[in-house]
């Protein structure tokens, strides 16, 4: 666990930097979310040497990972829904989610989430740190973990929407980890990065 914790105290820095609205505005959030995502991937290869295991790409698993990208869209098609007809800090709160797009092209938005952001959170968030987690403390324990950190991390964005959000989806593909016997990172690989470019992108739901 000692291994861990520079590492998770890292992109808990960076996500305060990408996220607080005392740094925000003095960056450009893809820019940073980029640079982010490279020091997630370098840490990651460089605290666990073995992946040969974890990874295996098959029509079986390629396809499960797109059907829960669409599930998880849905759930949050419907969470949206729900969340403004009821809250009425949901709606400027998403806004401000979405506001992120502002000023930058949505095909490299696209470009960096699926060759990069995407990839890098799978790799550090489940590939080391619950992987790792799972390893000391039990399945369950490190999948509980993972999901408490994930969602931590984004706390100081002070937006309760984007934390739920944080909330749902580190459940969702730590879960999915968990699950997966033989363990395998692609369903959760092509689930992030088609929900996130299906969120931000395509068919965003706000």
């Amino acid at each position: 666990m000692k291994k861990l914790l520079l590492p998770i105290l890292i992109a808990a820095c960076l996500w305060f930097i990408m996220f607080s609205p005392w740094t925000l505005p003095h960056l450009n959030f893809w820019i940073f979310m980029s640079f982010s995502a490279v020091v997630l991937i370098f840490m990651s290869f460089k605290l666990r040497k073995r992946w040969k295991d974890d990874i295996d790409f098959n029509i079986e698993s390629i396809l499960f990972g797109a059907a829960s990208a669409c599930l998880l869209w849905l759930f949050f098609y419907i969470g949206n829904y729900l969340s403004t007809e009821y809250f009425n800090f949901a709606k400027p709160q998403i806004a401000s989610i979405y506001g992120l797009r502002d000023g930058t092209n949505k095909v490299l938005i696209a470009l960096a989430l699926f060759f990069l952001i995407g990839p890098a959170e799978v790799i550090f968030w489940q590939g080391l740190i619950q992987s790792k987690l799972m390893q000391r403390y039990g399945d369950w324990t490190g999948f509980f973990i993972t999901a408490i950190i994930y969602t931590s991390v984004h706390i100081f964005s002070f937006n309760l929407m984007l934390i739920a959000a944080a909330f749902v989806c580190g459940t969702f593909w730590s879960f999915l980890y968990m699950f997966m016997q033989p363990r395998n990172l692609v369903p959760i690989l092509v689930s992030h990065v088609l929900w996130d470019i299906m969120i931000f992108v395509l068919f965003p739901v706000a």
